[in-house]
């Protein structure tokens, strides 16, 4: 555990070395961590410790403050809210990150983002030491190099945190995650704590937003913009000037949106919002596989990209023609129905059609990506026919939104325990069917088994990766509402010429 006036040192040596804490505030700060600590008192140590790794220096603090009764179990949850605590001791207010971030803007857009991205690690919001823990691999396809993780960054709460937080007061503050009111809060058992979160005010399309980076950052510099109302996800075409406003704004980031259907949608539909970052995915890296023209629009470029799922892809020079040109397929796809390949606009009176829509610059062009969705739901696919369907649900159940849209899986922490233990029971020839947590991965297995000469304790886990990409292909091919063959290629034609 260490001694706590050494940890406290430590913490505030980290502060100061890090640009958090003014060497003015020094003694205010740990005069602070004492209120949080409930200590009355401070002794400088003899010897002034070297300022350690962060996730040591309070892994102490959170051992002294579960042995000390200051939190009431040594569970994630209860550690993460009060590790959250002890680093708003550090955390400048809002005011003086956001003019430093807006001093930095004027050198440039990416001078501001730099300085922002670090300092969100610094504070521990986006606690790096757990982002390390993620799996990572790339799977080469015919549509290029897909990404492949495994999240284990996000802590999994425990049986004793949900029990107490089910019985705990319901509150309606902040009312998602996504609100600005979250910054500065302090979190209870069932919404995470944000003292150290720090939103950059922007305007977007008039109105006043929100810039921040995601704390589970599932790829480089992964933000959020999100609109300071609390108003529902909506795709029409101010949500298409809103991304590239954005992207005026910030022109090294991609921007892109959920759609703002249940199954196709993500998982907050109640908050308006979009996600971007500083990272090249595989749909941005793919090519056009079809030209095309649109009438009316004969100057905007446009093609069919090389995807699993269906892509329209737009640029011209000035965004302006891109806005009308998306609202105007957005409008035709909503109202299109192609039967013979079961496109449905809606079904007693439900709407099925919607886009997930991504923007970027490339080459001092505006860039937008429409991926047609559609969230129809059969007896034979409940959970979507768009949707990745029930044999591939022994890797991926979850929704496919936008981050996987665009050719990363983000798949379930599971995976990492199953496949260690698929990979015994193959090598060993283990009966898969014979073990609970196993018997899902069972037809898979012995379909691909057959394919490979010889699997040994040295070949089984990149075969596994492998497997998995493919799978994941798989997801994003089912996930595709023109599938690629000729009868898929030929219905998304006949939309083109509807457009």
């Amino acid at each position: 555990m260490g001694d706590i006036n050494s940890l406290i040192r430590q913490l505030v040596n980290y502060g100061m070395d890090k640009g958090l804490v003014p060497k003015e505030d020094e003694v205010y700060t740990v005069n602070r961590l004492l209120e949080v600590l409930k200590l009355d008192e401070y002794t400088e140590p003899e010897a002034v410790p070297e300022s350690g790794e962060l996730e040591q220096i309070l892994a102490g603090m959170l051992d002294f403050a579960y042995a000390d009764g200051l939190i009431e179990s040594d569970s994630v949850v209860y550690r993460d809210l009060m590790d959250t605590k002890i680093m708003g001791c550090l955390t400048p207010p809002p005011s003086v990150v956001i003019d430093k971030f807006n001093c930095l803007y004027k050198e440039s857009p990416q001078k501001a983002t730099d300085f922002y991205y670090n300092f969100s690690c610094d504070t521990d919001y986006i606690r790096r030491y757990r982002i390390a823990r993620d799996m990572k691999w790339t799977a080469d396809t015919e549509y290029g190099r897909l990404d492949i993780t495994i999240n284990l960054s996000k802590p999994e709460k425990d049986p004793k945190a949900i029990a107490a937080a089910r019985n705990s007061k319901q509150s309606a503050y902040p009312k998602c995650q996504l609100c600005v009111e979250n910054e500065g809060y302090a979190g209870r058992l069932n919404h995470p704590a944000r003292e150290t979160h720090r939103i950059m005010p922007i305007t977007i399309d008039g109105g006043q937003w929100g810039f921040q980076y995601s704390p589970y950052v599932y790829y480089n510099e992964h933000c959020i913009v999100l609109n300071s109302e609390h108003t529902p996800m909506k795709i029409d075409e101010s949500a298409f000037r809103k991304l590239f406003d954005f992207i005026k704004l910030f022109p090294h980031y991609f921007i892109g949106s959920n759609a703002d259907l249940p199954i196709v949608g993500g998982s907050i539909l109640t908050h308006e919002h979009f996600q971007g970052g500083h990272y090249e995915f595989a749909m941005e890296r793919a090519k056009i596989k079809k030209e095309i023209t649109i009438k009316g629009y004969e100057d905007v470029k446009a093609g069919i990209v090389n995807w699993p799922m269906s892509v329209i892809r737009i640029s011209h020079s000035d965004s302006g023609r891109l806005v009308k040109l998306a609202a105007h397929i957005l409008d035709k796809w909503r109202a299109y129905t192609d039967e013979d390949v079961f496109v449905f606009a809606e079904t007693d009176g439900e709407p099925h059609n919607t886009i997930t829509p991504i923007a970027r610059m490339r080459d001092g062009m505006y860039e937008l990506d429409l991926v047609l969705r559609n969230n129809i739901t059969t007896e034979e696919h409940p959970l979507g026919v768009y949707h990745p369907h029930k044999e591939l649900h022994h890797i991926k159940k979850e929704n496919i939104g936008l981050i996987e849209v665009m050719g990363l899986a983000v798949l379930p922490a599971r995976l990492k325990d199953e496949m260690k233990k698929l990979g015994e029971f193959i090598v060993t020839g283990k009966d898969i069917r014979s073990d609970g947590e196993l018997e899902k991965h069972a037809d898979w297995a012995e379909e691909f088994k057959s394919q490979y000469d010889n699997i040994d304790e040295n070949n089984v886990d990149e075969i596994l990766k492998k497997e998995i990409g493919i799978v994941f292909k798989k997801v994003l091919e089912h996930a595709g509402v023109f599938k690629n063959d000729d009868k898929g290629a030929a219905a998304f034609m006949k939309f083109i010429d509807a457009i």
